[in-house]
């Protein structure tokens, strides 16, 4: 069973982020609850946190705008 890894919903008038970078490798070992990726908006760059722990696969690349929800990767 997978976990998705989506852009999150962060303030009211947050529509869309810029993925500026990965803490952890395509096929790295992530914990739930440890920062996995940064995420740019309009006035700051916040660490998000990875939702489970498993085996990281990238879908979505860094420094890419992403819409909020969009499925940038999954945990296994």
């Amino acid at each position: 069973m997978s976990t998705e890894v989506r852009i999150p919903q962060i303030g009211f008038s947050t529509q869309e982020g810029t993925l500026t970078e990965w803490l952890i490798a395509d096929g790295g070992k992530v914990e739930a609850g440890k920062p996995l990726f940064t995420l740019e908006l309009d006035k700051s760059v916040q660490e998000v946190e990875s939702p489970a722990t498993g085996t990281l696969k990238i879908h979505a690349a860094a420094g890419e705008v992403y819409q909020v929800g969009a499925l940038i990767a999954e945990i296994l």
